[in-house]
């Protein structure tokens, strides 16, 4: 198919080489992030999950909004001999419980009204204190997000410093660091986790002038933090390597430019992307681990709440009040799905060639 305007033929392959030829016209020159946004922007599957995950940043930023002016209970307030009026009918948040499905069940938190009681109790009570359970979950959503966000900064910030230190003076100092990276890798995770964290949550830390108390966030965001720090670690120890024989580097130091300008001001740019990546993925992978360590016992402790804790909690009426358990757990779901998706989405944005994953 061809059509013929002012003497010149325009057919399907001559259009194909137009719009080539305007593509690199708007990329030409361009710096490697704007071509990272170019090719991101594109991705509606990525920022949709992008979108999932602030929301739920968003909401439990409001918890404390929620809970004064709509359910009208803190995450700690108890309810055990008050009623509550669903759609004009009193009701106990806690009422006698009895034998169901052949398990005796002392007491019995009500379910979840779905605003039948006035914005009280839209998820239920948790059994036996009669908390407000949607109260519980923002509260909980923030400590979760702030331990999981929290440690990946840190777990991020100490693994970047040791690839290159490790990486640029390579020698003996690679090989202490490389060792402790190796001593990680002859543990589990969860059992490392759940050994620090259990014997940090009865007596706390209190050395080297630090001073953190038992039931802090700090304790989980630092036992979290500092087993994945090899996980983070050894593979931009790889990339410093390589970057190391490059020529840009040995350019700088025939300038006289000092360790430190050359991995800060040198290397450091050229791990940016991938900083950017591994942060955002394990942010989803720290979620996970700060859930499985505070159902266990070995993270947020009680009273503050966090999903994994909520999660715990609920499994005593996973039978009569299974919503307990489930809401953490699909909220829990959304979050780090959300985060995979999106960090999926940044890494084949910002090198599509990239293979970066975070395994353990």
């Amino acid at each position: 198919m061809s059509q013929r305007a002012g003497g010149t033929e325009f057919t399907l392959d001559t259009a194909a080489e137009l719009a080539g030829e305007t593509v690199a016209a708007e990329i030409r020159g361009r710096s490697p992030w704007y071509l990272a946004w170019r090719r991101l922007r594109r991705n509606y599957v990525a920022f949709f999950f992008l979108l999932i995950f602030l929301l739920v940043i968003v909401a439990c930023a409001l918890a404390p909004l929620y809970a004064s002016h709509v359910a009208h209970s803190g995450p700690d307030a108890n309810h055990i001999l008050e009623t509550v009026k669903v759609n004009g009918h009193p009701v106990q948040v806690v009422s006698k419980g009895g034998v169901i499905n052949g398990k005796l069940v002392p007491s019995l938190p009500i379910g979840p009204t779905w605003f039948g009681g006035g914005g009280k109790f839209v998820l239920g009570a948790d059994g036996p204190n009669g908390r407000d359970e949607a109260v519980r979950l923002l509260y909980g959503g923030r400590n979760s997000l702030i331990v999981g966000i929290g440690s990946s900064a840190i777990c991020v910030f100490f693994a970047v410093v040791l690839a290159l230190l490790a990486g640029y003076f390579r020698g003996w100092i690679d090989f202490v660091i490389t060792r402790f990276f190796d001593l990680f890798y002859a543990f589990p995770v969860v059992l490392l986790g759940i050994a620090l964290g259990s014997a940090l949550a009865i007596n706390g830390f209190h050395h080297f002038g630090i001073s953190v108390q038992p039931g802090s966030l700090w304790i989980p965001t630092l036992v979290i933090s500092y087993v994945l720090v090899p996980y983070v670690g050894r593979p931009l120890r790889g990339q410093v390597l390589s970057l190391r024989e490059k020529e840009f580097v040995e350019a700088a130091i025939a300038q006289g430019a000092s360790p430190l300008r050359v991995m800060f001001s040198e290397l450091l740019p050229n791990l940016a992307s991938s900083v950017l990546v591994f942060f955002t993925l394990i942010i989803a992978n720290n979620i996970v681990l700060e859930a499985a360590l505070s159902f266990l016992g070995a993270g947020v402790q009680p009273p503050t709440s966090s999903w994994g804790t909520l999660i715990s909690t609920g499994r005593d009426f996973i039978v009569t009040r299974p919503w307990l358990s489930l809401a953490p757990g699909i909220a829990i779901v959304l979050t780090v799905l959300s985060l995979n998706v999106f960090g999926d989405g940044l890494r084949d944005a910002l090198d599509p060639r990239a293979k970066v994953k975070v395994q353990h």
